[in-house]
């Protein structure tokens, strides 16, 4: 919400307050759930305006010339852009929006809504005119919305978390307006360069699961620069979702680094293993290096502070002079004094905070205060904060101006570009003929899309690296299910690894797997029980001595130090960090094994007590699955127990249904009891819980009402739902809602396309879906090209990234009428010219402007 063009209040205020009606003549507000049409309160529409359009085009071209020297724009383009400016301003007084919905959207958003409906003026400025347009464009919408706040205590007291943030803006223009952007000291300077190569080199390894080849030079990683793959994001508060009132799927899906671009505070959820972290160390080492891409250039010149929860979870957030010692940062006590203090005061930071689920339930609220004090402080700083899905609840972070993005799920070409980007990877580092690992790569491409199973657990980087790995070592024969994957990862790493690479010396401990396993479930154990993610150096050594002497085979092999060193240096599965504290690659694993160890202990009351924390879900779920059936039905009968309330209870009974798809024998009696305690539960009332729901998995399927006995609003919700299953009877229960009239439902169920088989899906859902008024949307190329052996549709919405040429290739020329962009494709769009029958191309308002589109193609938001 940066407005990156800055005009004090003082000069603003009096040329914006022309733009409003005097506050005697405007409609009163006698309740505070009223809204005003803006269209009512601006001084040029209506009868007798008391402003005139030729004014309104002074009051721009004033705007113009106040800004535009300091932005060093050419003389040459202050008339064009004062007449873009001047007409998009006009544009307030024919929309149908709302004091109330303008002040929700925020400058930036409002600033798109009102430029989307100007089409055709991004024709008639350069680029760098269009660049200053659109800024100074976001500064007159943040004063007009400050103006509308301060006339109407009703916008004030109804948003008190959005009014707060305009003031906050306005106050942060006012000074940088006057004082302008500090350069830093020559000692700051120094270290700043020192900093940011180090930042560059400790961030540029990407580690995937810890798994490696069986080959005795293959690292345990890759270089960030060639493997990094850029996941795509929605945008996923409540908020942005009601703006998407027509019923089709208006969120843009982005690629999520692109996706930050124009927001200056992001909450980031992704499920564990979804490339969250890796995001986080792409924007610190390219800030580092100055090579952001144009989305990004509000972020150019910022220092990359990356705070990982797990380093501070149990001290609480660090203050800025000691966020360099929380994490353990190399540089730390070669930092100038107060020099971070400094880079947040100047508002240069870049503030990656990663993995707020790391931190207990308990406590996150604690941890929350402390973020929101230090960005109201330091308020001009780019802040990414990264959590679990459901680790916070929705708007955890509104009131201090966080939009909320969701990672979405790989696409089958994402999933395929990052198994294609490992095998290479991997071939390059073990400096071998690329031609045998091309033989698994391509027989794992052509596996994917044949085993259900399989498909749905290549949906993140995580799985993928995982399943990557294990089909190279295991030569294509790859097992189904999350535990039996993970199985068969403990059996290379901690049995079969070093044998069959040959590395029979490299220390004098000899262990096998149960013994490895067995004190690595101990430290995974002691973890979950501290609620930690790391051990200090001290404490697992202390872990380790306390177990070996019931281990007998661990007898004779040396010191506790031996014994972890072989642990650390052998598995694969612990991570030693700079101050020497360890932690396990990834947080799936610590809590795979942590769970196998609660079982073996009989610790159920323990996993009960916890079962409707966020952050145990994973370790419930795993449990249930290593479980004994009379160990599976107290369990589960323990999450049915009475005793909680609202949430909790509500989360934990869904747990239960949730755990079922990974029993291996249960009591039928306690089979039904959770089908028949949670049948009530699987019929939402929001679209929030309908989305939530979509975790439990295939179970609920058997618990959804006959599609046939609901209304369209609900039948909208049951496909909310539905369509985040990916399993086969998925496809069977959407295919009961296909015929239906409602455009809301019907653009749900194109939207699912992409999370299922696109040729089932194809032929039972999208053939016989109503075109009328619906876009397809089309996310890869294997949609493109079933949508075209339908013949094409009239409007299509291209929603993954596409060349014009795949495109034109892959669109019926004479049958499409309306393209929508919901994704940067990044290329003028001259090539659609060669649509006869296209008349409208909707961009979606996230979207960077779009240039050289055809004449007699009107452009809508």
């Amino acid at each position: 919400m940066d407005p990156a063009v800055r005009l004090a209040s003082t000069v603003a205020d009096p040329l914006v307050c022309q733009l409003l009606l005097p506050v005697e003549a405007t409609p009163d507000r006698a309740r505070a759930d009223e809204e005003e049409l803006l269209a009512r309160l601006v001084s040029f529409r209506g009868e007798n305006p008391p402003l005139s359009y030729e004014t309104l085009l002074s009051l721009a071209q004033e705007l113009v010339g106040l800004t535009a020297p300091a932005y060093r724009l050419p003389p040459e383009d202050e008339e064009p852009v004062a007449a873009v400016l001047s007409r998009t301003l006009w544009i307030i007084g024919e929309l149908d929006t709302t004091d109330v919905q303008a002040v929700r959207l925020g400058p930036q958003d409002f600033a798109r809504k009102l430029r989307s409906a100007v089409p055709g003026a991004d024709r008639e400025l350069s680029p760098d005119a269009a660049w200053f347009h659109d800024r100074l464009l976001v500064t007159v919408c943040l004063h007009l919305l400050h103006q509308l706040i301060r006339r109407s205590p009703v916008l004030a007291d109804r948003m008190p978390e959005r009014a707060h943030r305009i003031r906050q803006l306005i106050d942060l223009n006012d000074v940088e307006a006057v004082r302008g952007r500090p350069e830093p000291s020559a000692v700051d300077a120094e270290f700043e360069a020192r900093y940011a190569r180090s930042i560059a080199e400790q961030y540029n390894r990407v580690t995937i699961y810890g798994i490696d080849l069986p080959n005795p030079n293959t690292p345990d990683n890759w270089s960030l620069d060639a493997t990094y793959l850029s996941l795509s994001a929605e945008f996923s508060s409540p908020e942005q979702q009601d703006e998407n009132h027509d019923g089709d799927s208006g969120e843009p899906v982005l690629p999520a680094d692109r996706a930050l671009g124009g927001h200056e505070r992001v909450l980031l959820r992704g499920v564990a293993g979804s490339g969250k972290t890796t995001l986080v160390q792409w924007l610190a080492v390219s800030a580092a290096r100055d090579v952001l891409p144009p989305e990004l250039a509000s972020l150019r010149g910022r220092i990359p502070l990356v705070l990982p929860v797990r380093r501070f979870a149990r001290e609480g957030f660090p203050s800025p002079d000691n966020f360099l010692r929380a994490v353990r940062h190399p540089l730390a006590e070669q930092a100038p004094d107060g020099w971070v203090a400094r880079v947040l005061t100047e508002e240069r930071g870049l503030l990656l905070v990663d993995g707020i689920d790391e931190v207990p339930e308990t406590e996150r609220a604690a941890l929350r205060d402390q973020l929101r004090r230090l960005m109201r402080i330091y308020s001009g700083n780019f802040c990414l904060v990264t959590a679990r899905p459901s680790a916070v609840e929705p708007n955890w972070l509104a009131d201090e101006g966080f939009d909320e993005l969701a990672l979405a799920p790989m696409s089958r070409d994402q999933v395929a570009a990052f198994i294609t980007a490992w095998h290479t990877a991997a071939a390059d580092d073990e400096g071998k003929d690329h031609q045998q690992l091309a033989e698994y790569r391509d027989q794992l491409l052509s596996s994917i899309p044949l085993y259900r199973e399989l498909r749905g657990l290549a949906t993140n980087p995580l799985m993928c690296g995982l399943i990557c790995a294990l089909n190279r070592d295991r030569s294509g024969s790859l097992p189904q299910g999350r535990k039996e994957l993970y199985e068969a990862a403990m059996e290379m790493l901690l049995q079969r690894r070093d044998p069959e690479r040959r590395v029979l010396y490299a220390d004098a401990v000899k262990l096998r797997r149960g013994a490895r396993e067995r004190l690595l479930r101990k430290l995974a154990y002691r973890m979950l029980v501290d609620r930690r993610a790391e051990l200090t150096m001290e404490e697992a050594l202390e872990e380790i001595s306390r177990h070996l002497p019931a281990i007998p085979s661990t007898t004779g092999q040396g010191q506790p130090e031996d014994i972890f060193n072989h642990l650390l240096l052998r598995t694969g599965l612990l991570r030693e960090q700079s101050d020497r504290s360890i932690e396990f690659v990834h947080r799936t694993v610590q809590d795979y094994l942590a769970a196998k160890e609660a079982v073996e202990q009989g610790a159920f009351d323990m996993l009960l007590a916890h079962a409707h924390e966020a952050e145990w879900e994973e370790v419930i779920r795993m449990a249930v699955a290593h479980a004994r059936p009379a160990e599976c039905a107290r369990l589960l009968g323990g999450l049915l127990a009475p005793g909680r309330k609202g949430m909790q209870r509500n989360r934990r009974r869904l747990l239960a249904a949730a755990c079922l798809e990974h029993v291996t024998e249960l009591d039928p009696a306690t089979h039904a009891r959770i089908r028949r305690e949670t049948r009530n539960m699987v019929r939402p009332t929001t679209l929030e819980g309908a989305r939530s729901l979509g975790w439990v998995g295939p179970i609920v399927l058997e618990m959804l009402p006959d599609p046939s006995s609901v209304s369209d609003k609900e039948a909208h919700r049951l496909a909310v739902t539905v369509t985040r299953i990916n399993d086969d009877a998925a496809i069977h229960y959407l295919a009961q809602l296909r015929n239906r009239a409602s455009l809301e439902l019907r653009a749900e169920l194109a939207r699912g396309w992409r999370n299922f088989d696109t040729d089932r899906y194809t032929d039972e859902i999208i053939a016989h879906l109503d075109p009328e008024g619906l876009f397809f949307p089309v996310s890869d190329r294997f949609e493109l090209a079933a949508l075209r052996k339908l013949g094409g549709r009239a409007r299509v919405q291209i929603v993954g990234p596409f060349t014009p040429d795949e495109l034109l290739e892959g669109l019926v020329h004479e049958q499409l009428t309306h393209l929508w962009l919901a994704y940067d494709l990044g290329v003028p769009m001259d090539w659609l010219a060669v649509f006869p029958q296209l008349t409208t191309l909707r961009v979606n308002p996230r979207l960077p402007r779009v240039s050289g589109v055809p004449d007699g193609i009107r452009i809508l938001a």
